[in-house]
């Protein structure tokens, strides 16, 4: 089909590109010949329709969004890239830096703003719906947005931003949306034309490169891990199931207690699990390197790091220790060497050297991005990850392994979904480097294999909504529009769209939009920030803070709990909104259980603790008291707001968790970052250098918010004041990795 050049919308000054010569410039500077799904949607963009793309991951959705963004800078308009992840925003901002120029492109990630009136802007999903609700100016002249990963949609905490983007973006606006392949496109189609107008769905379901499923187990009886084929075409292979069988029979044999497959009661299993250097040498000798490895655990993912080093593990070259090196030290050369020892640089260096890695969120972002590069590079032959790698981060390997096929949820330890899956096997091939990409799941007696081969070739999910309105959403509404149209935005909400048309018959119909709109202004009424239709002073402040307890962020500049707050101390009281620990133990360091004391201030001193360490953190007794008060203030809020939620039915609001604001505070008074971490070991709770780095940010952003909302001037000042205590040494350091390795590109 020949694309037909279409007037641009915008100004009436600007250009009208040649379509045909801004397509043919565009695809004559591909790497590879384009795919017939990419070309479709192209198409549709061509011809002025938005685009749902669904296709697997790693088949190359995003030369879509590249072709979107260029066409709309030909065309002399502004683009929009969104994303859900600071991280892949971070990256595509490099990638689109690199192709247009850095002058042509901006950040925007709620922490970072960098030319944010630049042609292209990439940001958060979050940024791009705050803008909108907020009527910013940046959105003039905006034609194009990507939404990337749209299928987050149906994330229970994140997931209402994207349809909130799509219903309130302006009617000029074209969507490219880019999505993971889902079983429903066609539905989450059709309610895109309903919201957006035309729009076209292409869905892909074959991959550019083939994959082929493998298990690994080790033989018991001749001491050797071999890899052998998951399936036989759609079914699982005849090896799988008589490894089943044969695990079946000895379990069978076996006494009840040692069914698992230890212990001395009874015949052993035929098999075990490889271990993980056994894996790495037989992966590394069928040429199946380099490989990711999946792990559901942080800290296991560094101790395989440490078991291979342990082992002798050597994977690369003096040339490529050598490039890696200067990699590194380019890319941590603006952290001090205080930083690097807490970090563990030595031995995190080590291990690169070596060929292997680590990659998770508890690693500092310069750590993570340097291991993206060096991967990405093929200097890496190895790295150890937990499944947020997966989640958009483009870091293609030959080969994926899935070190357990169950991993907790919120219901306990299950088996992967197809979803699951399908997601993580998707980093495995490389376009124009791997004929075939692999998958490799390792055996383990606690799934059956043909369970495994089911659930691998057992068709995707249904993208589901999981969109309600919240309190900012709600006061927005009120502050934008009259009651019937807010009440129309939310009945094209791809929640309400779902709920109507998939209600049993019979059944008693769900809560409608308008019904959970309805409990939250009564909420909101009884608390004073509406008058039925209309915002209060305090409704006002509400419409401007974007956050997950928007309300109790809201209530305590209403109640005065940050009033005559130093900047430190302000930024250690709005911790408790960011905090949420991952496993607690107590002040003294020997229990697994929770702090009994409930989930308020920070831990009065341990009995006993001297007071050596006490210059070193800059807190002093009276902040700490002070600190302990307000958070307490803090929790009486939280307590008050919970009460009315019950009544109205409404789901309550996270209870604020104070744990790091002694750590947050000594940060901000200027304290090391070996100090501030020691500070939250003291006060009960371990974090990691990464989850500390991360959190701060998150402040720092919060504590913007509330430097433009608070009515009281001496709180605006002092929160000014504290983001720059907040964004110095190892919190403000990005990676500042070279980006012109072997291997980066825009696709």
């Amino acid at each position: 089909m020949s694309a037909v050049p279409q007037p641009l919308p915008g100004r009436g000054g600007r250009r009208r590109p040649d379509l045909a010569s801004v397509r043919r410039t565009f695809l004559a500077g591909l790497p590879f010949a384009p795919d017939a799904f990419q070309l479709d949607a192209i198409d549709a963009i061509d011809g002025g329709r938005s685009v749902l793309v669904s296709a697997p991951t790693g088949s190359g959705k995003t030369l879509v969004a590249a072709y979107g963004v260029h066409r709309t800078l030909a065309g002399g308009a502004k683009a929009f890239y969104t994303t859900p992840l600071k991280a892949l925003s971070n990256q595509k901002y490099r990638e689109l830096s690199e192709r247009y120029g850095t002058d042509r492109v901006g950040l925007l990630t709620g922490d970072s703003s960098i030319r944010p009136e630049a042609p292209v802007v990439v940001m958060t999903t979050e940024v791009l719906r705050n803008m909108l609700l907020a009527g910013s100016d940046l959105l003039a002249d905006l034609q194009t947005v990507v939404l990337d990963e749209v299928h987050y949609l149906q994330d229970p905490y994140r997931g209402a931003v994207w349809e909130e983007v799509l219903v309130l973006s302006p009617p000029e606006v074209r969507f490219i949306c880019l999505s993971a392949t889902v079983n429903n496109a066609t539905e989450l189609g059709d309610w895109l034309r309903s919201v957006r107008g035309a729009t076209e769905v292409v869905v892909e379901q074959h991959r550019p490169i083939t994959l082929r499923h493998h298990f690994a187990v080790h033989r018991r009886d001749d001491d050797l891990t071999v890899l052998l084929p998951l399936l036989n075409g759609r079914r699982a292979d005849a090896e799988c199931l008589r490894v089943d069988q044969a695990v079946r029979r000895a379990t069978a044999t076996r006494p009840p207690q040692w069914r698992g497959g230890r212990g001395p009661g009874g015949p052993r299993l035929p098999y075990r699990s490889p271990r993980r250097t056994e894996l790495l040498v037989e992966l590394d000798e069928a040429e199946l390197l380099p490989a990711i490895v999946f792990i559901f655990s942080r800290a296991a993912c560094d101790d395989a790091v440490r078991q291979c080093l342990r082992d002798g593990v050597r994977l690369t070259d003096r040339n490529e220790r050598a490039m890696i090196r200067r990699t590194v030290e380019a890319s941590v050369d603006h952290l001090g060497d205080d930083d690097l020892e807490v970090l563990g640089y030595a031995d995190w260096l080590e291990g690169l050297e070596a060929g292997i890695a680590a990659h998770h969120a508890g690693m500092v972002p310069a750590f993570r991005e340097a291991v993206e590069t060096l991967f990405s590079a093929g200097l890496l032959r190895v790295v150890f990850a937990t499944e947020t790698l997966s989640l958009g981060i483009n870091m293609p390997a030959r080969t994926v392994v899935i070190e357990r096929f169950t991993k907790f949820g919120s219901s306990g330890r299950a088996p992967l979904t197809s979803g699951e899956y399908a997601q993580l096997t998707g980093r495995a091939g490389r376009r124009g480097l791997d004929d075939e990409g692999h998958a490799v799941v390792v055996w383990s007696p606690e799934t059956t294999l043909a369970d495994a081969a089911r659930i691998a070739v057992a068709a995707p999910p249904d993208l589901r909504s999981a969109f309600r309105p919240t309190y900012n959403l709600a006061v927005n509404l009120v502050r934008r529009f009259d009651r019937s149209e807010a009440l129309d935005l939310l009945r094209r909400s791809f929640g309400q769209w779902q709920a109507s048309r998939r209600a049993p018959t019979g059944a008693a119909a769900p809560p409608s939009m308008a019904d959970l709109l309805g409990r939250r202004l009564a909420v909101l009424e009884e608390l004073g920030y509406v008058r039925g239709w209309q915002l209060t002073p305090p409704g006002s402040h509400l419409s401007r803070i974007y956050h997950g307890s928007d309300l109790l962020v809201a209530e305590i500049l209403t109640a005065q709990v940050l009033s005559e707050a130093e900047p430190s101390v302000l930024a250690g009281v709005l911790s408790a909104f960011v905090f949420e620990r991952r496993r607690a133990r107590s002040a003294g360091g020997t229990s697994g259980h929770p702090d009994r004391r409930g989930r308020g201030g920070p831990p009065r001193r341990p009995a006993g603790t001297k007071r050596g360490r006490g210059e070193a953190d800059r807190l002093g007794e009276r902040r700490r008291l002070d600190l302990a008060r307000r958070i307490g203030m803090l929790d009486h809020c939280a307590e008050r707001i919970r009460g009315v939620e019950e009544a109205r039915l409404v789901p309550r609001t996270r209870q604020p968790d104070g744990g790091l604001a002694g750590a947050v505070t000594s940060w901000a008074r200027g304290a090391s970052f070996a100090t501030v971490l020691e500070v939250a070991g003291r006060d009960g709770y371990e974090v990691a250098p990464g989850d500390f780095v991360r959190i701060v940010k998150e402040v720092a952003d919060l504590v913007g918010q509330v430097a433009t909302v608070a009515a009281d001037p001496q709180v605006a000042a002092a929160a000014d004041a504290a983001q720059p205590l907040l964004l110095r040494g190892v919190v403000a350091a990005g990676g500042a990795v070279p980006s012109a390795l072997p291997g980066a590109g825009p696709f």
